[in-house]
């Protein structure tokens, strides 16, 4: 039975196997990995089992262009739930067919986040109100434009350990994204809170800050949030500067937005 509730250490070639796997599974044999990790084959095998038994690797899932796989419309709720209810109300909202994924966050209003595909607008309207019959409140949604996941750099075995890219995004239409990104050390942001930022001109006034994962916490924003090195944010950016909104968030000195 595996063991979720238990703390599990990764070695270097635990770390190294997930480093492949995330980067292109798909395309990923065992025999492949090995030779990058300098161990057998049957090494990578038993390891994969160990990481899945011990619910390391929760699944293996296929991203797919639904817009491309017959014209189909994603959907992103940004939902809000009573803390208590949120693991019960983010099962039964993936029971909802048309549903693909539930995320659910441990604080902040928009709190569970769904998304769903449709083949019409009506097959979204259908999906909103069956979450609202739930009693899951939606504070916000928007169609999904395109997604895109790079797997963590600290397990790269070639790399430095430096982590350029953001860990996930989301693209919204409207040239809005939603984008989870650890912070640097040097970062213009590191050391502020959010309300100086605002105030300095380093967080535009198109970008939120609507998450902050820090160790083994999970904050809720507002003005006096400060913003540490490795915390793991989660920011809205209704801006098509991507790059500017990213560089906040990494070392090096960008320009201060005026106004």
């Amino acid at each position: 039975m595996p063991q979720h509730d238990t703390e599990y250490r990764l070695d270097d070639i635990d770390r190294r196997i997930l480093y492949m796997l995330m980067r292109e599974s798909r395309h990923t044999t065992a025999a492949a990995i090995a030779e990058t990790v300098n161990v057998s084959g049957a090494t990578v095998r038993n390891r994969i089992c160990n990481l899945e038994e011990a619910g390391v690797i929760s699944g293996y899932t296929a991203h797919i262009d639904f817009e491309r796989a017959g014209g189909n419309l994603t959907n992103l709720y940004l939902c809000n739930v009573p803390v208590p209810e949120r693991e019960a109300l983010a099962h039964r909202a993936r029971a909802i067919p048309g549903v693909i994924n539930v995320r659910a966050l441990m604080t902040g209003r928009e709190n569970l986040h769904v998304v769903a595909v449709g083949e019409t607008t009506n097959d979204l309207q259908r999906v909103a109100r069956k979450l609202s019959q739930l009693g899951i409140e939606i504070e916000d949604e928007d169609l999904v434009e395109d997604e895109f996941f790079s797997p963590y750099a600290p397990f790269d075995p070639d790399g430095d350990g430096s982590d350029r890219a953001p860990e996930d995004v989301i693209s919204l239409t409207g040239e809005a994204n939603i984008v989870q990104i650890t912070v640097e050390g040097n970062a213009p942001i590191a050391g502020r809170s959010l309300e100086e930022a605002s105030a300095e001109g380093i967080l535009d006034s198109d970008t939120l800050v609507i998450g902050i994962e820090r160790e083994e916490s999970e904050l809720t924003p507002h003005g006096g949030t400060e913003v540490r090195p490795d915390d793991i944010v989660t920011v809205l950016s209704r801006s098509s500067a991507n790059e500017r909104v990213l560089e906040t968030f990494r070392s090096g000195n960008p320009e201060v937005v005026d106004g």
